[in-house]
């Protein structure tokens, strides 16, 4: 099986900056679409950020213009720099990769207007992010 592993998770105080990391067990795995989703508690899961095998990202509201995705493809990495974090941003963050390569998912995350989990087949298990006043 494939197995993601979330790390980089801490607590900041308001205003700073975290960079989380996702690793993937299998190297030179082909991911289609891989993203960050959040659950902060007693919310839902929520996307946050998505990048595609071509390098098109995504950004949600909440992280549009704060955070940045990026990936590592010889490493089996995929980034989440956040910037000017509020506690708002509190919250346990999840990486997700796809494989399958389903048609679109970009243009399926714009049209609806957020990240759709539906999309994703592997799960971490989660990094703690919690930012305080």
């Amino acid at each position: 099986q494939v197995q993601l592993v979330e790390s980089g998770g801490a607590s900041v105080q308001s205003g700073g900056s975290l960079t989380l990391s996702c690793t993937a067990s299998t190297y030179n795995y082909n991911f289609y679409c891989l993203a960050w989703f959040r659950q902060g508690p007693g919310k839902e899961r929520v996307g946050v950020a998505a990048i595609d095998s071509g390098g098109e990202v995504y950004y949600s509201g909440s992280g549009r213009g704060r955070f940045t995705i990026a990936q590592d493809g010889a490493k089996n990495t995929v980034y989440l720099r956040m910037n000017n974090l509020s506690p708002e941003d509190t919250a346990k963050y999840y990486c997700a990769a796809d494989d399958v390569g389903r048609s679109g998912c970009m243009s399926t995350f714009r049209a609806l207007g957020s990240i759709q989990a539906f999309y994703f087949d592997y799960w971490g298990q989660g990094t703690q992010v919690t930012v305080s006043p």
